[in-house]
Order: structure tokens, then sequence, then C-alpha cells
């Protein structure tokens, strides 16, 4: 299986297992900048050189030999469940994407005619109940992540545990996991662990929110979308997520952390 949706510097300073909606870009770019002392000119997703990628097949054998020996430092982010899905929703849904269609083709069309969900219409400006519409998403979500029907669930919102799981099940140990909520604190952990050909000042290293500007903007409070039923299926759905690292189930307006995470615990728990 190998080690998918992992990246590595190609000076070979640190490992970063990517989780979709959890600062990537931002992420990608402070690792890309470390090697070259430049931003990628673009999304750093479809960056083909800069970064090595398990996703290119030249990167691979550098990918797994550097990680089986755990040479470098290995790390990754996480985000609060509420917030991500939340994000997911306005970005993937909603949102227009870089090649100026919707997400995946006919995705958008099938969720709006299956779930009755609405999405504002192509330039983002169409007024719509986002709070209906978003919790008639998470059915969809829940659906494709406990039943794959009518879809297999799409790595955007399927649970960041079972990302992070695959990174530990094929033989690599993280040496740290930080939270998107205290991400200049926790990024500089991992650069100050790290020997890299240029340094990295974080408090002038603009966010790159590649989704930002595509769709409609959020217009409530993050704990106006989730009723009582709706913090249910979240907690279905991320039970692993909250339990492991830290985030409060009952309190969608709490976006930070309740606890530290417990490395020796994660990866007893998602090394099986």
């Amino acid at each position: 299986m190998g080690f998918p949706g992992t990246w590595m510097t190609e000076s070979e300073s640190v490992v970063y297992r990517v989780v979709p909606k959890c600062a990537c870009s931002t992420i990608g770019q402070i690792l890309y900048y470390s090697d070259h002392g430049a931003f990628y000119k673009g999304d750093i997703h479809d960056a083909q050189g800069g970064l090595h990628k398990w996703a290119q097949d030249g990167s691979q054998p550098l990918i797994e030999s550097n990680v089986a020996e755990h040479r470098s430092p290995a790390f990754t982010a996480v985000r609060n469940p509420y917030s991500r899905i939340l994000s997911a929703f306005f970005d993937k849904i909603c949102g227009v994407q870089r090649n100026g269609g919707r997400y995946r083709g006919n995705l958008v069309p099938m969720v709006m005619q299956k779930y009755g969900v609405e999405v504002g219409g192509p330039d983002g400006t169409e007024e719509f109940d986002q709070i209906k519409s978003f919790r008639r998403f998470l059915l969809f979500a829940r659906d494709t992540i406990a039943f794959r029907k009518p879809i297999d669930p799409d790595i955007h919102w399927s649970a960041q545990s079972g990302h992070i799981s695959t990174f530990i099940s094929n033989g690599g140990r993280y040496d740290r996991i930080f939270w998107t909520e205290r991400f200049n604190e926790g990024m500089q952990g991992v650069l100050d662990t790290i020997k890299s050909p240029h340094s990295v000042d974080l408090g002038s290293i603009p966010r790159f929110n590649e989704s930002a500007d595509h769709g409609p903007k959020r217009a409530h409070p993050v704990a106006d979308y989730f009723d009582d039923l709706s913090m249910h299926l979240v907690y279905e759905i991320y039970k692993r997520d909250f339990d492991l690292f830290r985030y409060d189930p009952k309190d969608p307006g709490r976006s930070a952390p309740i606890g530290e995470i417990d490395l020796d615990e994660v990866h007893a728990k998602l090394g099986d």
C-alpha cells in the first residue's frame, strides 16, 4: 500500500502526511519554501516538482526508504471535525473549483437531486438556506462513510484518523501531530526540529487557502449549523477523531482542543 498522501521535502528534511482540509496548502507551501526560498507559483497540490509526493512514481522509493529508516521527522496536522466538515461543504459542494467547474463533475448535481442540497448558484452570490443545505449534505456524507452509498467517501470528508492511520500501518511513525487551531505554535514546533536550506519566518507567511473566494461565504457561526441530530451524525462519523485528537463533541462552537494528543495512543489505536 505504501504511503499515500505523503509529501517530503527534496532535501529530505521532513516528511508530511497530508490530511485534506487541515491547512495542507499552507503547510505544503512552507515545506516548498524551506527548500527553495520561494513559494510555488500556483496551487501546491498541482506542483510536479520541488516536493516529493507519493503520487509521483519517482518519489515513491525515496519516501519509502526515508520513512522505513525514520531518517527525517514526520508530522501531520488535524482540525476540529465540526469546522472541517463544514469547510468541505463550502469548498467542495458549494464552491467552484480551480478548473472553473464543479467538484468531481456530476457529484454536486447528484447531491442536489438526491438530498435536496442547494449550493447558491455558479458564482456563489445567490442566497440559499446554508444551514438546511449543510445538514442535508451531512446526511449524504454519513451515507458515503457508513454505507459507501451513493458513492465511496471522499478524501475531503473521510475521517482524519483514516488518513493518518495509513502512514502508521505501513511502518511510519509520527514525531508530531498538531492542531490547525494552534497553527503557528504547531508548525513552529516542526520547523524547530528540522534543518532546511532556508529558514522560515511563520509570522510573515501568508495563509494559502486555495478554496477561498470560489463560493459562498459562511453566513453563520459554526455552531449554528449543528442541531442535536447533526451533532449526533458528526460524532457517529468522527468519533475516533474527537477522541484521539482531543476535540469536544458536545460543543460545535468550541474549536480549540480540550486535551493533549498522546502520540503513543495514536500509534497504538491506528496501527492495527
